[in-house]
């Protein structure tokens, strides 16, 4: 039971953790105060987003090396992790859901409406044949994670690619259970929740952030992959962070660092079309991955990203905007031509 005093965020991250890989997370991460001092007899969406939001970087750290290493060269040299955004892909069919899940991205939104998460815009990914939409935290735009939310199409490929997708996803499961979903209405209605409460939903609503579906045969991989790498992709690694992004003051500088000390960095920089928006990224892991009938192969995996962000002029806030052209050059790095 909690005695009203301790702090939310960091004992629910402990909880799920474990001590040494909580606290470690947590000190590697650049949180406000205002946050993690939270405690009382009821817990906050914002705590429990934030806490949600450092499990996940916890899990995108334990899948990409060349992030993990990062992170220890930063806490080396006495810097922080400002944790920017975290991305996720998912699919859509024409009709219908995704097995059992909710179609799209109502798998998530489900999710992160109740926890204050409005979205903030909608960004076309035409030749992705996807849609992408970022949702900001209402209480804490600047300090909570966005989340760039994007679904694939299927309705816009061919009738093979169809039922590729169809005998790939609809074995997917609905990870949210009783206690979950009972926490999600409460924050939604506006009802206080307390620790018992949050730290039982919080490993279901985790548990949403990965693979629901069973491992596909690789011949239907194959045909995914001959029309999109991320559609591939999301047949091996489901709805886990594609990437999860550090936010600094200068990304083309870091990048040059990065590059020369022999870092897995992109080529080229991503600039926004207002220009204060730059991004970069190291390429994807390769990863390996057990296909249906036990075949085991390397696949792209997931990657550490970086943002730089401008303060926008009309608004005298931070830009928290996404590009789309920008999104499109990220989104490559999980391709095969990256890999």
């Amino acid at each position: 039971m909690s005695n009203g005093n301790e702090r939310h965020i960091r004992r629910l991250t402990v909880a799920i953790l474990g001590e040494a890989a909580g606290n470690a997370t947590l000190d590697a991460l650049d949180i406000p105060a205002r946050l993690l001092d939270q405690g009382g007899p009821h817990v906050s969406r914002a705590a429990f987003a934030m806490a949600m939001n450092i499990c996940l970087f916890h899990d995108l750290l334990q899948r990409v090396p060349s992030g993990a290493a990062y992170v220890r060269d930063r806490l080396a040299h006495r810097g922080r992790v400002l944790f920017d955004h975290g991305a996720l892909r998912t699919v859509r069919f024409g009709q219908g859901s995704t097995g059992a899940l909710p179609a799209g991205e109502a798998a998530f939104t489900r999710i992160l409406l109740p926890l204050g998460y409005d979205m903030a815009a909608v960004y076309p990914l035409d030749r992705l044949k996807m849609t992408g939409r970022a949702y900001r935290h209402r209480d804490e735009p600047e300090a909570i994670p966005q989340f760039f939310l994007s679904e694939l199409h299927v309705d816009r490929f061919d009738a093979d690619f169809a039922a590729a997708s169809h005998r790939v996803f609809d074995s997917s499961r609905d990870p949210l259970d009783m206690s979950a979903t009972a926490v999600l209405a409460a924050f939604d209605a506006g009802q206080p929740v307390d620790y018992a409460a949050a730290l039982g939903a919080l490993p279901p609503i985790l548990a949403a952030f990965d693979r629901q579906h069973d491992a596909p045969a690789f011949a239907d991989y194959q045909t995914l992959l001959g029309q999109s790498n991320e559609a591939a992709w999301i047949a091996t690694e489901g709805n886990a962070f594609n990437h999860a992004t550090d936010r600094v003051p200068d990304v083309a500088m870091l990048a040059e660092q990065l590059r020369a000390g022999g870092g897995p960095i992109k080529d080229r920089l991503e600039i926004s079309a207002t220009g204060r928006v730059r991004q970069t990224a190291f390429r994807a892991e390769r990863v390996e991955r057990t296909f249906a009938g036990n075949d085991i192969r390397m696949v792209p995996g997931s990657f550490y990203e970086f943002i730089s962000r401008d303060i926008d002029p009309e608004t005298g806030a931070l830009d928290l905007a996404f590009d789309t052209g920008n999104a499109t050059g990220i989104f490559a790095m999980t391709g095969a031509r990256e890999q």
